[in-house]
């Protein structure tokens, strides 16, 4: 036995590619390929799919709040001018109308809302219901903050 020269991979003598810490490399290159690393990069590409669903899904519901933030300044904004003039005149009728349809507002109605002009210290109403999107629905509704 003294001349006999056995090959080993560290798993033992004349147990070459066998076991946990088998190799397969190609010659000439240093990329060398060990047991179960295809599972290991098979798995962090379902982790990155998986949050990229999940960061995809985020950004629309971000989407959708920030219009529904939009429209929550405008309807403040009308609500603020109906105050002052005593209700919401023809002309900020189709003002409001136009704005909400720019920011992506379909379906829109305004039943509810104080239309003519009424007296002073009466209660003025502006409710705007609607849809973001094309599907989402939504109602705001404001009061006035006059004191009565």
């Amino acid at each position: 036995m003294g001349d006999q020269k056995v090959k080993t991979d560290g798993n033992g003598p004349g147990r070459e590619g066998f076991g946990r810490g088998a190799r397969a490399c190609r010659q000439g290159r240093n990329l060398c390929l060990q047991e179960g690393s295809a599972g290991n990069i098979m798995i962090t590409g379902i982790f990155i799919l998986a949050m990229t669903v999940v960061m995809l899904a985020f950004l629309d519901d971000m989407w959708l709040i920030q219009q529904k933030a939009e429209v929550d300044q405008l309807a403040r904004r009308y609500i603020l001018r109906m105050e002052t003039v005593g209700g919401l005149s023809p002309e900020d009728r189709e003002n409001l109308l136009f704005e909400l349809s720019e920011q992506g507002v379909t379906e829109i109605d305004l039943a509810g809302t104080t239309l003519g002009e009424t007296g002073y210290g009466a209660k003025i109403v502006l409710q705007i219901c609607g849809k973001l999107g094309g599907k989402y629905a939504f109602e705001e509704k404001r009061v006035s903050t006059a004191k009565y």
